[in-house]
């Protein structure tokens, strides 16, 4: 098969080579029909620019980074699916880093990959979005960088994050809307922002219906299908059991259900349970979990949209910059009217 070259993209749009160029590495200045023209011409053509050609004709590198610290996880799979499929469509690649805060030497580990790879731009992922000390390293290297969901917008960072809070207030009067008053929440992990967030939402909705909290059944998780089943395991042993549980990720909501069927109590007719992120947990459950779907590989993708935008490096704190995107309660069968309801 003949390879496409950028003349034959050029030839095809009716431009020249240098405006080819200038609209595959989206720089500013080119009028939208010529963009659109020369975007067709790619798209009809399958042009795929060379990477190692691009970066020598350039002092660019066309590599993103993505610095995440659980590389395996179902969040980290939606969060790397969201970003390889835009940086294909932008022309870039991406190379994924872990980062393991606990480790003595991750400062140096960073630097390195900083320096080594020659990066153009960093998405950093929560809860190390959420760590100054990393988040400086990127500052001093003067590497442009988003920061997914994290705790509070930085001026010197570009941001892409949900709305948490309101996102656990709706699910949490979802399950008032069906009866339940006794509502137990398993927390997420201290590290991460978003699940302090996430409590707050819990809290203020129940307030909201005149609903007390018992403190008895809140319970602290790690995002881990392990810990969810701990979880469950306290909470079905109550005196006083909850007949719903809100678990603030898929993977402890799992962690719930399966508890829930181990004690013979049958899900949501006895039990509802939710949970939050709608990962490939939630959906391989039977039944399947009610959850929020955390729009995480669309952040990914916006994520990549500002990095490789040529007016980010010269106008982070622009609110074009700082993306709220939306969620959605997504209603499956495992929560339901509750039992005295």
């Amino acid at each position: 098969m003949k390879v496409v070259t950028i003349k034959d993209v050029a030839a095809r749009a009716g431009v020249s080579p240098k405006t080819v160029s200038r609209v595959i590495n989206g720089e500013d200045h080119v009028r939208a029909e010529v963009r659109e023209a020369v975007q067709r011409a790619v798209a009809e053509l399958d042009y795929r620019p060379n990477a190692f050609a691009r970066s020598l004709s350039s002092s660019r590198s066309y590599l993103l980074g993505l610095f995440i610290d659980d590389p395996v996880s179902g969040y980290a799979a939606d969060v790397q699916h969201g970003a390889l499929l835009r940086c294909r469509a932008r022309s870039y690649h991406l190379v994924v880093e872990p980062v393991e805060l606990s480790r003595p030497e991750w400062r140096e580990q960073i630097r390195g990959s900083i320096s080594s790879l020659k990066l153009d731009g960093a998405i950093i992922a929560p809860p190390v979005c959420d760590e100054p000390a990393l988040v400086d390293l990127f500052v001093g290297a003067a590497l442009p960088h988003v920061l997914m969901a994290p705790s509070v917008e930085a001026m010197t960072s570009g941001t892409v994050r949900m709305d948490d809070e309101r996102a656990a207030r709706e699910m949490t009067e979802h399950l008032l809307a069906f009866g339940h008053r006794h509502i137990a929440f398993v927390q997420g992990p201290v590290s991460h922002s978003a699940s302090a967030r996430r409590e707050a939402g819990f809290r203020a909705a129940m307030a909201a219906a005149g609903a007390a909290v018992d403190e008895r059944a809140v319970l602290r998780g790690d995002f881990t299908f392990r810990s969810g089943m701990e979880a469950g395991e306290r909470l079905l042993s109550l005196k006083n059991r909850p007949t719903a549980i809100f678990a603030s990720n898929d993977d402890m909501a799992l962690g719930v259900l399966i508890t829930a069927m181990k004690c013979g109590l049958a899900v949501p007719e006895q039990l509802s349970v939710s949970g939050f992120d709608d990962t490939a947990s939630s959906r391989a459950a039977w039944p399947q979990i009610t959850t929020i779907r955390q729009p995480k590989a669309e952040m990914a993708a916006a994520a990549v949209d500002i990095l490789t935008d040529p007016r980010f490096r010269r106008q982070m704190g622009d609110p074009d910059f700082h993306l709220l995107l939306p969620h959605a309660l997504i209603r499956r069968g495992s929560t339901g009217l509750c039992p005295a309801a």
